[in-house]
């Protein structure tokens, strides 16, 4: 997390961290203390007073959460969900967490000697600009895979399996029996969804359906 600083700091212990207003410091822990953060500046580390920084908060970036609670956070998610954590084994290091539609895929975060950020070759000042960088880049080797915020989620998926029969009751609802697709033509009703099969198009309760979300 990337933080401005409001004012201009000096230390006084040997663990605080110095800097100048309108220095970009790099944030590495927010939780251990209600009133100071972590932070790196320069290659320098230390503490530094929250109330003179301003962070540059982002969706994306979950704090200190498992990776067992990440991955309940974006299973089923759209491929390309993903979320930023501090890293449980290791303090002050992040891990990120992505979806793939069908699973999701953790990544260490590195850091080289300089203090630069990397997860394969191409090296970063920021997580913020890693983040960038593979919006536009495949974070995946094996397929494409590009990082999405989550006001870019289009949130509806196109297709999804059928997990139970169901039979209408009325003539509006569609039939559909255990393992068919379903291509979804509208969601936005969270009671009841429309779609088509096999040529019929109807209503149906979305609790009887498993959305379908893909990679490239």
């Amino acid at each position: 997390m990337e933080a401005v600083a409001l004012y201009t700091f000096r230390a006084t212990e040997g663990d605080e961290l110095s800097f100048n207003k309108g220095d970009v410091l790099k944030i590495t822990n927010m939780e251990d203390d209600p009133n100071w953060y972590t932070a790196e500046l320069h290659n320098r580390k230390g503490f530094v007073p929250k109330n003179y920084i301003n962070l540059r908060p982002h969706a994306w970036f979950a704090g200190r959460i498992s990776r067992s609670v990440a991955e309940s956070r974006l299973r089923q998610r759209e491929c390309g969900a993903f979320l930023v954590r501090e890293s449980e084994s290791a303090p002050g290091e992040f891990s990120m967490s992505v979806s793939y539609g069908d699973h999701v895929q953790h990544f260490k975060v590195l850091q080289d000697r300089g203090g630069q950020y990397y997860v394969w070759d191409e090296l970063f000042p920021s997580l913020n600009e890693l983040v960038e960088f593979y919006h536009c880049n495949s974070i995946a080797r094996e397929r494409t895979v590009l990082l999405r915020d989550p006001e870019q989620f289009a949130r509806r998926p196109h297709h999804g399996h059928a997990l139970f029969d169901f039979t209408p009751q009325h003539p509006t609802q569609l039939h559909f029996l255990r393992g068919d697709v379903i291509e979804l033509l509208d969601t936005s009703d969270p009671l009841r969804w429309r779609g088509r099969c096999h040529g019929h198009v109807g209503f149906f309760p979305p609790e009887y359906v498993q959305p379908i979300y893909h990679c490239q």
